[in-house]
């Protein structure tokens, strides 16, 4: 049996494609090689641009009724003193914060929903071994589950498989460094009821590390920066020096620091900044990370893999219920993206490397002394946060593309 699509990877970018693709009466397969979604310390943060495209498909009040965080201000606090650099409140929009919602309930919940679709069909537990070829062409993907090996074939494959994409890897596409600096490793401390009620997302830098803190329902995700590289040297060291900083530079944390007890309550983030240079083979597209690799800096990651997902469905639904899908429409996909990707990595690399020379220096890692001048003023805080909010070129689901076609795939 030939599927239309296969989607491999049931991350936002993949999850929220497929479903686009089956609502648009298109049969999608999703293989998710895990047997659910909740994994910790990913990405949390759903921005206005993501919640104003689920209020255009008419989901956005259901997904708003799970658990989350509304985050208004993003917040520098540096020894030459704190500054607020966004503030999402002054986003003209319906959804003027950034919600913060842990992405397991977020990809459950958008699989409940496409579970709903006739054509969709989720695979859970099922892991890509390899690709099927026809020439030069990917004709569909090889993958094994509790139940052996399967080959399912497909008019394409979409590879939304992360960082560290095996199907990336299989296709010989590989994504080429643009040099991060640093790592971080994620734990959570609870939230009290007397924390500040403006502490959102915020960063608090020291003189060698920095920790960025997201605020959800219940607790708090907390970030300590590392050089690249240097989890050994952590590692070694224990949770001392982490329960130090805190107590240091975010002061109100240091009644429950104590509850860091051991470094196997953290988990290591290698962070990346990469891109393939070509996102596309004959009958294979990469979206995301698979295609390119975006820093926690900005907390944007999961923006972009979405909107890869609508860039991709805009391009595609018309030829895939025509029949008539070429590897020019899957160059289309990566023309609409690859210049918003460039723009959001060019400005993590310049800030990668801004802590990086701080951090050598042994120096406090400050933001430039312009940037306090001007975030003083609200309009620019209120511009800062549209940028963020929405990203460089955001796309515009074409809802004329999710109209059922009778003559759709079955």
């Amino acid at each position: 049996m030939t599927e239309p699509v296969v989607v491999a990877g049931g991350g936002p970018g993949g999850m929220v494609l497929a479903y686009l693709l089956a609502r648009a009466g298109i049969a999608v397969t999703l293989l998710e090689s895990h047997r659910d979604f909740d994994r910790d310390f990913r990405g949390d943060s759903l921005h206005p641009w993501t919640l104003e495209l689920f209020d255009q498909l008419g989901l956005a009040d259901d997904l708003l009724a799970l658990p989350h965080h509304p985050a208004r201000w993003f917040r520098f606090h540096t020894p030459a003193g704190d500054l607020t650099t966004a503030d999402y409140g002054k986003v003209r929009s319906r959804f003027n914060y950034v919600a913060l919602m842990p992405q397991a309930r977020f990809l459950d919940f958008v699989a409940e929903r496409a579970a709903t679709l006739p054509g969709f069909t989720l695979r859970l537990g099922a892991k890509v071994t390899g690709l099927i070829r026809d020439g030069d062409a990917v004709t569909g993907v090889r993958f094994r589950d509790r139940d052996g090996e399967h080959d399912l074939g497909a008019a394409l494959v979409v590879a939304a498989d992360g960082r560290f994409s095996k199907i990336r890897t299989l296709a010989d596409l590989p994504a080429r460094s643009l040099g991060a600096q640093t790592d971080l490793l994620w734990f959570r401390l609870p939230r009290n009821p007397a924390d500040p009620p403006d502490a959102d997302v915020d960063l608090f830098f020291g003189t060698r590390h920095y920790v960025g803190l997201l605020g959800g329902p219940h607790d708090w995700q907390v970030g300590y920066s590392l050089p690249k590289g240097g989890y050994a040297a952590a590692r070694d060291a224990g949770v001392e020096p982490i329960r130090a900083f805190l107590t240091t530079h975010v002061p109100w944390l240091a009644d429950r620091v104590h509850l860091l007890t051991d470094m196997n309550q953290t988990t290591l983030l290698s962070v990346d900044i990469a891109r393939v240079e070509r996102w596309h083979r004959p009958g294979l597209l990469l979206i995301g990370d698979a295609a390119h690799v975006i820093s926690p800096v900005g907390g944007n990651g999961i923006l972009m893999a979405i909107q890869d997902a609508v860039a991709a469905a805009n391009r595609l639904i018309a030829p895939l219920r025509a029949g008539t899908l070429t590897e020019a429409d899957l160059a289309a996909v990566q023309r609409d993206r690859a210049p918003s990707i460039e723009t959001v990595q060019a400005d993590q690399v310049r800030i990668e490397q801004r802590v990086a020379a701080a951090r050598e220096r042994g120096r406090p890692i400050t933001p430039p002394r312009f940037l306090r001048l001007i975030t003083a003023l609200p309009g620019v805080r209120g511009r800062a946060a549209r940028a963020n909010a929405y990203g460089p070129n955001p796309p515009r689901l074409d809802e004329t593309l999710l109209a059922k076609d009778s003559s759709t795939f079955k």
